[in-house]
């Protein structure tokens, strides 16, 4: 089933999100390499693709997991979650409706 793994930064956590972020994105394109990503990106800060040092509020990865626990498992292993970037983690069931 999908899940969707939403996060929400904790204050003045950029310089901890771009130090994690080679580890975060490895997990993702293991991931991706089992094709189980829907899809995973940061919600920028302000209205623009790189928003530099207004960072960014969170991030939401939509994937395939066998359960909620192990979604659950797989976001509290996250690096971020380690470094301290992610000061809140929800994560719900997710049904896919569009694009079919």
């Amino acid at each position: 089933m999908l899940f969707a793994i939403m996060a929400t930064d904790a204050p003045d956590s950029l310089q901890a999100r771009i130090t994690a972020r080679p580890a975060h994105i490895e997990r993702l394109q293991a991931l991706q390499n089992a094709g189980r990503l829907v899809l995973a990106g940061p919600h920028p800060a302000i209205e623009s693709p790189d928003p530099g040092a207004a960072g960014f509020t969170g991030s939401l990865i939509v994937a395939e997991f066998a359960s909620q626990t192990e979604a659950q498992e797989w976001a509290d292993a996250d690096p971020y979650v380690a470094a301290g970037v992610y000061a809140q983690v929800l994560i719900k069931p997710f049904k896919r409706a569009f694009p079919a």
